[in-house]
């Protein structure tokens, strides 16, 4: 929202807007070209860019030279990524990826504004770090309108260890992973193990032993927004576990509380944030006192400290004291920021440059200080060093069997008006959304006797939900588009689009998969 003006402002000075998404969305439809790749396949795009940057000397080999590692070995890479092999596995043809290429390449300043449905998928995290490699390959980082964005989260410097105090933790217990909480609740762990580099993670299930008994849900709505939904509405309908939700609304999860307690808004509470697409520091000044029992998260966590008889002084600390010691840090961005001057402010700059290109010079977070096309970090992980296209787990090339009974792709993107599950419980949102919807291409819906209008199945071995269908070329061929999340409580069948999604983890990170599924439509 924020963001879109600059991006208009920029496309009124001449620049060229191109959208590379499963999607017509309404900002691919707000610029130059749309190119509907399948997805999960930017990985692969990224690689073929850089075969015809490469291949037609379209690098910066300054910048390569002084700011980077494993050129070479990148070159010998790509030549297994020819234009002609990906064309078949993105979708998007060899004229145009090539034009893409030499047109991202011969753009000074060039930005990419990645996001994070191309994370969503068995490959994400390698698709994302192949394409950061792009603008270091035609030296974008040197300016600061150019390279790529994610999140400005990581150019702050905050002083996380004195809020997360990992100096506390002490004989390795055991984490549950929230994105296989499914698994978890019914009694099992995902593990994951790398066998073949060019493909995802191996997972397995494990007997998770002792198993969860009590539950703790703050600042999500897991009944909705986690993958497998089938399994997870499993878990919380067990007599056995005990739920207790921290909410501001009677959400779905809320439905299966054992305690629900009331929780403030930011309206009621202080706190100071981050961004994740600017550079200030923003406080959030409670503008009334709490209503009723309602208490921040930090308080109820304070209270259940000394119940639990917990005597260390950050157990203590205020809501103002935590965010002092995140404040007192030495790193360099952070320096003239005070919490009194925050408080007063609302907002404080970092200590950067107005025209701000961190990685100009290099100075990556790499151990090298360089962006590492070849990483050793990887390679002593057992993961494939050098950039590599990492297919989803469930696609028509990569899973045929299962394509046969299911051979659409699924993504679920956020509902305009949404924001994963938040606001979707409001009147004047539910209004604007109208009702869940399902796009689909005019040629899978004619093939399946579907007509704009129609109710909806969407199926595979997890489980269904019905919608309606919204027949348009929004959705590309092969692929069909549920806005998402809607609350179970308020949809056609009391089922979403997670009853399909799949809890398989990502290669890096171990992060859901929501856009790595594959289905079937049937009209109702």
């Amino acid at each position: 929202m924020h963001l879109w003006p600059k991006i208009l402002e920029a496309r009124r000075n001449g620049a060229k807007l191109i959208a590379i998404d499963p999607y017509r969305s309404l900002t691919a439809e707000k610029c130059d070209e749309h190119i509907a790749l399948l997805p999960g396949t930017d990985g692969a795009l990224a690689l073929a860019m850089m075969h015809v940057i490469i291949k037609e000397g379209l690098v910066d080999r300054d910048y390569i030279d002084k700011y980077t590692l494993g050129y070479e070995l990148l070159c010998e890479r790509v030549q297994e990524y020819p234009p002609s092999r990906v064309a078949p596995i993105t979708g998007v043809s060899e004229e145009t990826i090539i034009r893409l290429a030499r047109e991202y390449a011969g753009t000074k300043p060039a930005i990419i504004r990645l996001n994070y449905g191309m994370q969503r998928h068995a490959g994400g995290g390698m698709a994302v770090r192949t394409v950061a490699c792009l603008p270091a390959l035609t030296g974008a980082w040197r300016s600061a309108a150019g390279g790529a964005l994610l999140s400005t989260s990581g150019t702050f410097g905050a002083n996380t260890d004195a809020l997360q105090r990992p100096d506390l933790i002490w004989n390795n217990p055991r984490t549950i992973n929230m994105s296989a909480i499914g698994d978890a609740l019914t009694g099992y762990q995902r593990v994951q193990r790398w066998e073949d580099t060019s493909q995802a993670p191996f997972e397995k299930l494990e007997p998770l032993d002792p198993p969860v008994r009590a539950i703790y849900v703050y600042n999500s709505n897991p009944a909705a927004i986690a993958p497998d939904s089938g399994k997870v509405m499993a878990g919380f309908k067990r007599d056995d576990l005990f739920t207790v939700v921290h909410e501001i609304f009677q959400t779905d999860t809320a439905d299966y509380a054992d305690i629900v307690l009331p929780a403030t808004t930011q309206l009621e509470h202080f706190d100071i944030h981050r961004a994740y697409g600017h550079l200030y520091m923003l406080a959030n000044n409670p503008s009334i006192e709490p209503i009723g029992e309602a208490k921040p998260n930090s308080e109820v966590f304070r209270l259940l400290a000394e119940r639990m008889g917990f005597e260390d002084d950050c157990f203590k600390d205020s809501d103002e004291d935590m965010a002092r010691q995140a404040l007192d840090t030495t790193h360099p961005r952070m320096q003239g920021i005070s919490l009194d001057d925050l408080k007063e402010r609302g907002w404080m700059r970092l200590n950067v440059p107005e025209r701000f290109a961190p990685f100009a010079e290099g100075n990556f977070p790499t151990p090298s200080g360089k962006c590492e096309f070849f990483s050793e970090t990887l390679a002593k992980q057992g993961i494939d060093p050098l950039p590599v296209y990492i297919p989803p787990r469930e696609t028509v090339i990569d899973a045929p069997e299962l394509a046969v009974k299911y051979p659409l792709a699924m993504i679920s993107p956020p509902a305009h008006n949404f924001l994963n599950s938040s606001f979707a419980n409001l009147p004047s949102f539910l209004k604007a959304e109208k009702e869940p919807m399902l796009d689909i291409h005019s040629q899978d819906a004619a093939s399946r006797g579907i007509n704009d209008g129609d109710r909806v199945r969407i199926f595979n071995d997890r489980g269904a939900f019905t919608v309606k269908a919204r027949v348009s070329e929004k959705a590309r061929p092969g692929v069909v588009v549920a806005l998402s999340v809607w609350w179970k409580k308020l949809t056609l069948d009391g089922c979403n689009a997670n009853d399909v999604t799949s809890q398989g983890l990502t290669d890096l990170g171990a992060a859901a998969t929501f856009y790595d599924t594959l289905v079937e439509v049937r009209k109702v």
